[in-house]
């Protein structure tokens, strides 16, 4: 967990440090196949007030995907917006959050990258090594990485690669809707990482864990608002 409180740097020379921190913490990251199927997982989103973090978990049952259990956090915001460095800023209050649920996820998934960042080593990453919990990363957007465009079927997919390795897929969730990027961030692979993301899907672009995470955050926001 310390990996998770390192003070915000005040010179660029430290921000360089914590480059080089992801650097190291991701070779302890381990993408292979999911050793068994899960029973709960968790989705998981932030929302930024002034000055805190609202962080959100929502558990569901897999593979039927029903609603078990929300929680949420607040926590102060002492890190500013620095592309590549999500973990730092985020990963703190999503830990909290986690932590509140009365049952442990099996699994978790963000609503950032895994390991399709420029040190290989995003937030799901990140959090999952800090956790030692198989975690995805569901992105809206690309981070870092080349693809081709997947086929406009849900279902359908791309590899998503980045300096001529593997790190996750380009998924299409819906028939003819802008698709996600999906990609491993600790304890599974690319492979499961799909399954897993399609299982999770009903009527909407994004997984049902993660979305609900994703409105449950901007309830609160509105509400202190």
């Amino acid at each position: 967990m310390a990996t998770l409180s390192v003070k915000w740097p005040s010179h660029l020379k430290e921000t360089k440090k914590l480059k080089e921190l992801q650097t190291l913490l991701s070779k302890k990251v381990k993408i292979l196949p999911l050793k068994s199927q899960p029973s709960f997982i968790a989705g998981v989103d932030c929302a930024f007030l002034k000055d805190s973090i609202v962080s959100a978990a929502s558990l569901f049952t897999f593979p039927d995907i029903k609603p078990v259990e929300d929680v949420w956090s607040i926590r102060k915001n002492r890190f500013p917006y620095i592309p590549g460095l999500l973990s730092f800023r985020e990963g703190p209050a999503v830990i909290s959050a986690l932590r509140k649920l009365k049952k442990k996820p099996d699994l978790v998934i963000f609503d950032g990258a895994g390991i399709a960042h420029p040190r290989f080593l995003g937030i799901a990453s990140h959090v999952g090594i800090a956790l030692d919990i198989p975690s995805i990363g569901c992105a809206k957007s690309r981070l870092i990485g080349v693809f081709k465009e997947p086929g406009g079927i849900k279902g359908e997919w791309s590899h998503l690669v980045y300096k001529g390795r593997t790190v996750g897929c380009v998924l299409r969730t819906r028939d003819n809707v802008k698709p996600v990027f999906i990609s491993p961030g600790h304890r599974i692979n690319t492979d499961d990482s799909i399954r897993i993301i399609l299982k999770c899907l009903k009527n909407y672009r994004l997984p049902e864990p993660v979305r609900r995470a994703d409105m449950l955050t901007k309830k609160i926001k509105k509400e202190i608002e």
